[in-house]
């Protein structure tokens, strides 16, 4: 099996670097947070808030960095796959579609990261106050959440994606959720100046572990590491469960459309 990975993430570098300009524009295309840092920076020097305007800086730089890692798209591929019959062939594969879907992701994290630390670069360059170095505990500790945080994002998004059994737009319901991802994940603005039902609320759903916990972790804020872990890890078993289920499911429902 490590074989058949080695040679899927092999072949799908290969296949990411043939489009290197088309990498670097998905990697600016989530500049989303650098925009939002100057937004909010602006905000902490004329009002009250958890964060100083310096801390707000280093948060969405790092909420930056954690996009990097976290985006994921499987649920399109996966129900074109389906719509168009394609899965039909890759069912005749030794190996779980799964896997090749998974690889393909990481090629692109490992393809996009260089040209991500460059725009963070050229950024620090332009504003000097979000310039800063964490601690190596909070930098491997980010990045290993941070990659925690990915994994989860996709078997989310690829167990919605099994839905394209049943639906032709399963896609929908992602563009759904992720509008709750948008504003529970940290991504828009931290957790700390939501209120405080708010937060006790949105702590118990997967949204804050994908972005806010990892970028916290980065940024040096104070963060629960054993409630975030274990959050983590019960909503990765939840969706991993409902994951295998649909898929056994699925592939009995499965009529080979487009094919």
């Amino acid at each position: 099996m490590g074989r058949k990975l080695k040679t899927l993430l092999q072949a799908q570098i290969a296949l990411m670097l043939e489009y290197r300009a088309e990498v670097f524009l998905w990697a600016l295309a989530t500049a989303l947070p650098l925009i939002l840092m100057g937004v909010w920076t602006q905000a902490a020097e004329g009002g009250s808030f958890a964060l100083s305007s310096q801390e707000f800086a280093r948060y969405f730089l790092c909420v930056f960095i954690v996009r990097q890692l976290s985006v994921v798209w499987v649920i399109w591929e996966f129900e074109q796959d389906v719509v168009q019959g394609r899965l039909s062939f890759k069912l005749l594969r030794p190996i779980d579609p799964y896997w090749e879907h998974l690889m393909a992701h990481l090629a692109e994290r490992i393809t996009r990261f260089p040209f991500a630390l460059v725009l963070v670069g050229l950024f620090l360059l332009t504003y000097p106050p979000a310039r800063f170095v964490p601690e190596w505990g909070d930098l491997l500790l980010g990045i290993l959440t941070g990659l925690a945080a990915f994994l989860l994002r996709f078997l989310m998004q690829y167990t919605f994606a099994l839905l394209s059994f049943w639906i032709e737009r399963a896609a929908a319901i992602e563009e759904g959720w992720f509008i709750l991802y948008l504003f529970l994940s940290g991504l828009i603005a931290p957790l700390d100046v939501f209120p405080e039902a708010v937060r006790q609320a949105a702590s118990l759903t997967p949204f804050p572990y994908l972005v806010y916990f990892p970028a916290s972790i980065l940024a040096g804020i104070p963060v629960n590491l054993a409630q975030g872990f274990a959050v983590l890890a019960v909503w990765s078993a939840i969706f991993l469960l409902l994951n295998r289920w649909l898929w056994r499911k699925g592939l009995r429902q499965f009529s080979g459309m487009g094919a």
